[in-house]
């Protein structure tokens, strides 16, 4: 996640707090296109609350 931040504010020019709502609106939108079953992969997939290097943090 913290990548994805990173580009977001390096690429878009986009401060960090504005890159964190943009990947908020993204995920909200990519999971009311997704049936309720696989809604949580999007969650896991850009899961925040992990360290670096856990399993489960794949943008960590």
């Amino acid at each position: 996640m913290n990548e994805l931040i990173a580009q977001l504010t390096e690429k878009a020019g986009l401060t960090e707090a504005q890159a964190h709502k943009a990947i908020d609106v993204i995920k909200e939108y990519i999971q009311s296109q997704l049936p309720p079953m696989m809604q949580g992969m999007v969650d896991n997939f850009l899961k925040t609350g992990n360290q670096p290097g856990q399993a489960d943090d794949f943008l960590g």
